[in-house]
């Protein structure tokens, strides 16, 4: 399943594939989960009552030159499998001074890749780049850079899932992935998805436009409704906790409906932070400890689909958020 189709099989491959396409490795059905940068959420009773068994991580592709970085990756993946949950590390520009804008060569990244699954043989999920299609990030006009990095990752881990990349619903979205496809020759096994965007608008035009233009799995690797920003986006769209519970359900009442080959989705973020004008805010959870009518949403698609444990405490979270 993780082989790149030449364009003289493709049409026989993929009408031999899309029945295996339809699930992700290790799973029967949607599964989801959460999206979060800081550990603390592994030890929150909530989270662990919810049986919730994958997260994902964003870091820098040079995360190991760095000693803070290393230990906070260490930190966090530690705390990931002592609560038993699976990681998705996805990369992104680096974050040490001076170098956001600086793009590695497909071996230096391969060279990092090599060293980090040698440090944790465990983790078998991975993402090419961070919203690579976005301009905010250096990857924006390099999108044959980044099928390199893909070939790259998937040629030295071949047991591993790997993303062919992360992509915002900005207008350049398929643009950009059918350049990501020329130069690869092909198509990854599975795409990530932000589809911010289209979610926080009630529509289904961006998420479709992907499944149009792809073949592969798609997992929605960060998608929320937006509590409040403020980040100078060009976007707009609601922002109130009531507003992030309508889309958490548009999401997985119509956005992970579409197709089969939606296979997981993560939700963005866990806990909001105590600053009141972070750039970002799509918490389940206020600063305060407090759910969120979205966490709500949560619980109850996690009962729909038989993922919540038979416990008291899952039952008590369930109950109350009927």
């Amino acid at each position: 399943m993780r082989r790149l189709f030449t364009r003289a099989a493709r049409v026989l491959a993929l009408a031999l594939l899309l029945p295996a396409l339809a699930l992700p490795a290790g799973a029967g059905a949607l599964v989801i989960g959460i999206g979060d940068q800081g550990p603390y959420m592994f030890h929150e009773p909530r989270f662990q009552a919810l049986g919730i068994r994958y997260a994902r991580l964003a870091i820098a592709w040079n995360v190991l030159q760095n000693r803070s970085q290393t230990r906070a990756l260490a930190t966090w993946l530690g705390a990931a499998r002592a609560d038993r949950v699976r990681p998705l590390l996805t990369f992104e520009q680096s974050h040490l001074r001076g170098g956001h804008k600086q793009l590695p060569t497909p071996a230096q990244l391969g060279h990092q890749f090599r060293i980090l699954r040698a440090r944790y043989p465990w983790v078998t999920d991975f993402a090419t780049w961070n919203e690579a299609d976005y301009c905010g990030q250096p990857t924006c006009h390099h999108p044959a850079l980044v099928a390199a990095y893909y070939r790259e990752m998937r040629d030295s881990c071949r047991q591993c899932d790997v993303l062919g990349a992360e992509l915002l619903d900005e207008p350049n979205m398929v643009r950009w992935v059918r350049s990501f496809q020329g130069a690869l020759h092909g198509e990854p096994a599975i795409w990530g998805l932000h589809n911010y965007i289209g979610a926080n608008r009630l529509q289904t035009a961006s998420t479709l436009a992907l499944l149009r233009a792809t073949h592969a799995q798609i997992w929605f690797t960060e998608t929320a409704g937006l509590v409040a920003r403020h980040n100078h986006s060009a976007h707009s769209f609601p922002e109130s906790a009531s507003h992030a519970a309508k889309v958490t359900s548009f999401v997985f009442d119509r956005l992970a409906r579409l197709s089969g080959r939606i296979t997981r989705v993560y939700l963005y973020e866990w806990q909001a932070g105590t600053n009141r004008h972070a750039p970002w805010d799509s918490a389940l959870i206020a600063a305060n400890g407090t759910p969120r009518p979205a966490f709500g949403v949560l619980v109850r698609e996690l009962g729909g689909l038989g993922q919540l444990p038979k416990t008291p405490a899952a039952s008590a979270l369930l109950a109350a958020a009927r």
